[in-house]
């Protein structure tokens, strides 16, 4: 007998509780929903966004590749291009003129890249 209303006890005071949360939760709603629109909107500048752009940037330097150009692939192999088709590059790989053809996804960054963004580091170092 002992337990049963020891039982009915912790159900009422769950209930009680869970009533009490509810009303507070009614007034501070509004200021939960803004405080997740708050987390995405930094999530979306801070991480979404600049990925994105990274991504775009990389995909014109992949489709704007020319014959001649210097190229460095993810694995960091280095070498001028010789031959470009849909979704492929050849390259040349120093003196020995050892070719090597591998797909356009795998070229991390072109020499042309590099001089350009080395020329805005420089300029933002002068101001």
């Amino acid at each position: 007998m002992h337990a049963s209303v020891y039982l009915e006890v912790c159900f009422m005071n769950l209930f009680l509780t869970a009533d009490a949360a509810a009303s507070g939760a009614a007034g501070g709603g509004m200021s939960m929903i803004f405080m997740l629109v708050a987390m995405f909107a930094i999530f979306y500048f801070m991480l979404i966004r600049p990925e994105n752009k990274k991504k775009k940037k990389t995909e014109e330097m992949r489709s704007s590749l020319t014959l001649g150009d210097g190229i460095t692939t993810i694995g960091g192999i280095t070498g001028k291009i010789v031959q470009i088709t849909e979704d492929t590059v050849t390259f040349e790989t120093g003196e020995d003129r050892v070719r090597i053809q591998v797909k356009k996804w795998a070229i991390s960054t072109t020499d042309k890249l590099e001089a350009a963004e080395a020329a805005e580091a420089a300029k933002g170092r002068k101001r």
